[in-house]
């Protein structure tokens, strides 16, 4: 009965916790609890395992000692596993919060709504019946004259100021985006790291 008045107690404290700070605390008090019983459970294993060395040849003693080996490398892992989970709980949350928050702000600042199911039906039934039925792509396209290069033409020449504009922007965005993956590329903001003999002896 008292066994179980701690649990409800440990689990009311965690549930109670209101704030990430107190939610790590006690997660960290659980982790410490859970590394003393399995150093506790180690030295038992170790104590036991000493008796049974003693009492056995020395053919007992490398087994004996092995499943020493593998208890404490149990033990071990499980305490890093523990360590880095514990790590990685504060920057989850925080940027999952800035994620949800910078959302949000986008949101609201393109005034942005989520989709009618009307509007995602309206999508998605032409590519379903698109994948049931492969010759009828060809079909509709030829028939609407868009695959033809006056059809192209048509298009190209009846684009208006606000979709140039929209194609300038969006393909400044995947130009940064490139640029800033070769800068994390290759750890410089300009220039590739080489051989700086190698290139002086090629020119």
């Amino acid at each position: 009965m008292l066994r179980h008045n701690r649990v409800f107690a440990r689990r009311t404290g965690l549930r109670h916790a209101s704030t990430t700070s107190e939610a790590t605390q006690a997660a960290s008090k659980t982790a410490e609890k859970g590394k003393e019983v399995a150093s506790d459970a180690t030295s038992k294993a170790s104590s036991g395992l000493s008796k049974v060395t003693s009492s056995t040849g020395p053919a007992v003693s490398g087994a004996a000692q092995g499943v020493s080996n593998y208890v404490n490398r149990t033990t071990g892992r499980l305490g890093r596993l523990v360590n880095y989970a514990q790590s990685l709980y504060p920057p989850t949350v925080y940027y999952s919060k800035v994620g949800f928050e910078l959302s949000r702000l986008v949101f609201q600042g393109q005034r942005m709504s989520p989709p009618s199911l009307q509007a995602v039906q309206s999508y998605v039934q032409p590519l379903i019946n698109a994948i049931r039925h492969p010759g009828t792509i060809l079909a509709q396209s030829s028939a609407s004259g868009a695959a033809t290069p006056e059809g192209i033409l048509s298009r190209i020449r009846n684009v208006d100021r606000r979709q140039l504009v929209s194609a300038g922007v969006i393909g400044a965005e995947v130009l940064g985006f490139f640029t800033v993956g070769e800068m994390i590329g290759r750890f410089k903001v300009v220039g590739y790291r080489g051989d700086v003999e190698h290139h002086d002896a090629a020119h």
